[in-house]
C-alpha cells in the first residue's frame, strides 16, 4: 500500500478520497487553489500544498503544478478524483513518467475510450449492445453521409469524438439538413475539443440513461456492481441517481454487465469506470464510457457495501479485487439528490458565504459534502457543494427517507436547489420510477416561476 498519496482535485470528492485515505492509514496530500484555501479537506489536511490561484486553468488543470507538488510532499501516487484532468490520457502519462501511480486506468485505456469512436469500436468487438450508426467517423462524401444516414433511419444524431458532457450534439430530423448540420458540428467539435471528427447515431427518442459500474485489477479480474439510473438530467447533466433502475429485469443487467466485463478484460482496464447506456423498449445501447470514479457513485457503494473509491487506491497500489462477482449482491434501493449552489428553478449560480448549514440524519441517510457554516462558495467552479444521499430496503423507503433528509437540511446564505429536489420526490411520474432523459425538462417547462 501507498505511504502518501496526492489528491488532484476540490470540492466533496477531494474530502471523499482524503477520508478513504484515512480509512486505509495512508497520508493524503491536499491540493488547492487560493479561492480554496479555507476548504473543510484543507483544514483537515495533515498537509496540504497551494498550487495556484483562483481560474482552474492555472491550479486544478496546471499538470506541472500537481506534479510538482507530489515531488516536493514526496507523494507515491496522484488520485484525480472526478472532472479536471481524471479523464485525461496526458496527464495519466505525465504523472507516471514522473515516477508516481496514477490512481486510474492506463493512458491507453483512458485514449481508447476518451475517444467516442474508439470506445464504440472496440465496444464493439467486445459485443457490448451499441447505437445503431456510422462503424467510425463520419467520412467527407456529402453522398456517403447521406447514405449512411438513410440505412440508420430518421431522425439521427450527429455527435464529435471528442466530446462529452452533452456538448458538440446535433439531431437531425430530414436528409435535408443533414450535411449543414454535420459540417456545423465539425467546425464546433474542432473549437470545443481539438478534434473536428464526428460520428451518426440512431436518434433514440425516450430513452433512460442507465449505466454499469465496473471495478478492474491488473490481473485481469472485474467485476461489474450492479447499475444506476440517471435520467433524471437537464441539459445533459444529472440531478438526481439511483440504483437499482427500477423495473429493468435483472437478467438483462446481468447480460449487460457481463459483457462489460468481457470488454474490460479484453481492453486491459483497471480501477473503476462506468459504461454508460440508454435504454429504450428492453434493449441497452452503449453511448460512452467513464475513466474515473463517478459523482453518483455513493448509491452503488450503500447498495452493495462496497468502498470504490478505497478500492480504486488499493488495485493502483498493485492489490486483487477483494471480491468475486459471485460475492456481491445488491440489497435495498438508494437515491442521490445533488445540492447546487443555484437558483432552483432558473438555474443561476449562486456563489457567496454560507451562514447556516445544517445537514440531516438518521438511518440509511449519508451527506458527502465540504461546506459549513461560515464556508465561502467560490464562483470560479461547479455549483455543486454537496450530495444527500438516502438508502432503503425498498424504494418506497427510499423516497420516504429522502424526503424526511431533504425537509431537514438546512442551506443559508446562498440559494440551492433544495425546493426543486423537494418537488421531484413527490412527483407522481418519478415515485412510480422509469422515467426518460426527457422528464425533467418537460418538468421545468410545465413548473417555470
Amino acid at each position: 500500500m501507498f505511504k502518501k498519496i496526492l489528491v488532484a482535485n476540490r470540492g466533496e470528492i477531494a474530502l471523499r478520497i482524503q477520508r478513504a485515505c484515512r480509512e486505509l492509514g495512508v497520508k493524503a496530500v491536499m491540493v488547492y487553489s487560493e479561492a480554496d484555501r479555507d476548504a473543510k479537506y484543507v483544514k483537515l489536511a495533515e498537509e496540504a500544498v497551494c498550487i495556484g490561484p483562483a481560474a482552474s486553468s492555472l491550479s486544478y488543470l496546471n499538470m506541472p503544478a500537481l506534479i510538482s507538488a507530489a515531488e516536493v510532499t514526496d507523494a507515491e501516487a496522484i488520485h484525480p478524483g472526478y472532472g479536471f484532468l481524471s479523464e485525461n490520457a496526458d496527464f495519466a502519462e505525465r504523472v507516471e513518467r514522473s515516477g508516481f501511480q496514477f490512481i486510474g486506468p492506463t493512458p491507453e485505456s483512458i485514449r481508447i475510450m476518451g475517444d467516442k469512436v474508439s470506445a464504440k469500436q472496440a465496444m464493439i468487438k467486445a459485443g457490448v449492445p451499441c447505437v445503431p450508426g456510422s462503424e467510425g467517423e463520419l467520412p467527407d462524401d456529402p453522398i456517403q453521409i447521406k447514405r449512411i444516414a438513410k440505412s440508420v433511419g430518421y431522425p439521427v444524431i450527429i455527435k464529435a469524438a471528442g466530446g462529452g458532457g452533452g456538448r458538440g450534439m446535433r439531431v437531425v430530423h430530414t436528409e435535408a439538413a443533414l450535411v449543414n448540420a454535420v459540417a456545423m458540428t465539425k467546425n464546433e467539435a474542432g473549437a470545443a475539443f481539438g478534434n473536428p471528427a464526428v460520428y451518426m447515431e440512431k436518434f433514440l427518442q425516450n430513452p433512460r440513461h442507465v449505466e454499469i459500474q465496473i471495478l478492474a485489477d491488473k490481473y485481469k479480474n472485474a467485476v461489474y456492481l450492479g447499475e444506476r439510473d440517471c435520467s433524471m438530467q437537464r441539459r445533459h447533466q444529472k440531478v438526481i441517481e439511483e440504483a437499482p433502475a427500477p423495473g429493468i429485469p435483472r437478467k438483462i443487467i446481468e447480460r449487460v454487465g457481463e459483457r462489460c466485463v468481457a470488454a474490460c478484460k479484453k481492453i486491459g482496464y483497471r480501477g473503476a469506470g462506468t459504461f454508460e447506456f440508454l435504454y429504450e423498449d428492453g434493449n441497452f445501447y452503449f453511448i460512452e464510457m467513464n475513466t474515473r470514479v463517478q459523482v453518483e457513485h455513493p448509491v452503488t457503494e450503500m447498495t452493495t457495501g462496497i468502498d470504490i473509491v478505497k478500492t480504486q487506491i488499493m488495485v493502483a497500489a498493485g492489490e486483487k479485487l477483494p471480491f468475486t462477482q459471485r460475492q456481491i449482491e445488491i440489497r435495498g434501493h438508494a437515491i442521490e439528490c445533488r445540492l447546487n449552489a443555484e437558483d432552483a428553478y432558473k438555474f443561476i449560480p449562486s456563489p457567496g458565504r454560507i451562514t447556516m448549514w445544517h445537514p440531516p440524519g438518521g438511518p440509511g441517510v449519508r451527506v458527502d459534502s465540504h461546506i459549513y457554516t461560515n464556508y465561502f462558495v467560490p464562483p470560479n467552479y461547479d455549483s455543486m457543494i454537496g450530495k444527500v444521499i438516502v438508502h432503503g430496503d425498498t424504494r418506497e423507503q427510499a423516497l420516504a427517507r429522502m424526503r424526511t433528509a431533504l425537509a431537514e437540511t438546512v442551506v443559508e446564505g446562498i440559494n440551492t436547489n433544495l425546493a426543486l429536489h423537494r418537488e421531484l420526490m413527490v412527483d407522481a411520474k418519478f415515485m412510480e420510477g422509469g422515467t426518460n432523459i426527457h422528464y425533467l425538462e418537460g418538468w421545468l417547462a410545465n413548473h417555470s416561476r
